[in-house]
């Protein structure tokens, strides 16, 4: 039996229950928040995958079965008692590997800041399973990695940047949050 590729092992390997323990700080307010995060990433069959790609008016793609895809729910509970649940499917398609470098677009038919379908981008680091998500938003730009320690063990890094004009590099860090992510057996 052949082993799956270490970019299909990721995926594979972040399916399940997480708890997660984050620290966001907010710049522009100097304020620093904690929240504590459990979510379920389940995977998706070939309807959902195809509904997703349709939701985000993405080309049909001729592999369907071979593209990482997910359904993802999760509630937060910040250190101010703020609640937050939410639930998304998501998709990979890779485009291009480059050396160590898998890059695709990552789709979901609902954006964390933004109540809608969106097309973001991904590069995944094959050398240190690092997958990091770009993604641009009305007001902001955010760049969101995951790095796979181990399979029970996830370390996460968020940093949100002032969306910058067109053709302007990232510059103004609005947003920068940091948390630890352990599986837990369900």
């Amino acid at each position: 039996m052949t082993s799956p590729s270490p970019f299909q092992q990721f995926f594979d390997d972040c399916v399940g229950n997480w708890v997660t323990e984050r620290t966001y700080h907010y710049l522009t307010q100097q304020e620093v928040e904690r929240s504590h995060t459990e979510f379920v990433i389940q995977p998706v069959n070939r309807d959902r995958k195809a509904q997703v790609l349709a939701d985000n008016q993405y080309s049909d793609q001729p592999d369907l079965d071979s593209l990482p895809g997910y359904h993802l729910e999760f509630a937060t509970v910040s250190d101010k008692g703020d609640r937050v649940n939410q639930s998304l499917n998501m998709l990979f398609v890779p485009q291009q590997q480059d050396g160590a470098l898998v890059i695709g677009d990552y789709l979901r038919d609902r954006a964390y800041e933004e109540s809608r379908p969106i097309v973001s981008h991904f590069q995944f680091n094959l050398a240190n399973r690092e997958l990091l998500m770009t993604t641009t938003y009305t007001r902001v730009v955010s760049v969101d990695s995951i790095t796979l320690i181990n399979p029970k063990l996830r370390i996460r890094k968020i940093l949100s940047y002032r969306r910058p004009d067109a053709n302007d590099p990232l510059q103004e860090v609005v947003l920068v949050g940091f948390g630890v992510e352990q599986k837990v057996e369900s």
